[in-house]
């Protein structure tokens, strides 16, 4: 990726959005400090993936971060639902923000075991996974974070099927 002397350096980041035969969303739990963890919180729950790595494909990254988090291997191409941008100086070391491709991909339940180490997984700050069902999402009033913040609301939309025909833009 070319960089504009002067432009902001954003860390590209692929997701998944995965979806079980019930409609539960397989998320992680990310401890601080992490880019995804705001400086004043301490976990943030978020869709499964990471950076994309130099010269590698945003598809060939996303199944490299499932296999190596959750064990799920894709066999198919996911249907690629959410943009989101995020400005956040200092969050990531080098970098003055995040970007993140989330892909949609549904799958029978599994106990998600990727080939990383618990020590491992630590490491990326990954404390956790856990599969959510939308209402306890929605009506969630702890204290951890998710990714987005207002993950509820675009998550019913891919429940409901509703697919849009280019990635929605989400926000912080």
């Amino acid at each position: 990726m070319n960089e504009t002397p002067g432009a902001a350096r954003r860390r590209h980041a692929v997701r998944a959005v995965i979806l079980d035969d019930d409609d539960r969303v397989l998320l992680c739990r990310f401890s601080f400090p992490h880019p995804a963890v705001p400086a004043d919180a301490t976990v943030v729950w978020a869709a499964p993936g990471g950076g994309i790595e130099p010269g590698e494909l945003p598809l060939a990254a996303l199944r490299r971060e499932l296999h190596e988090e959750t064990g799920l291997v894709l066999d198919a191409d996911p249907t690629h639902v959410w943009h989101q941008e995020v400005a956040a100086p200092g969050q990531a070391d080098g970098y003055d923000g995040l970007v993140n491709d989330y892909f949609l991909v549904r799958t029978a339940r599994f106990d998600p075991r990727g080939a990383l180490s618990d020590a491992d997984l630590a490491a990326e700050h990954i404390t956790g996974m856990r599969w959510w069902r939308h209402a306890d999402i929605a009506g969630y009033d702890g204290t951890d974070l998710f990714s987005p913040r207002d993950l509820a609301t675009p998550l019913a939309a891919l429940i409901a099927g509703d697919l849009p025909g280019t990635p929605v833009m989400l926000g912080l």
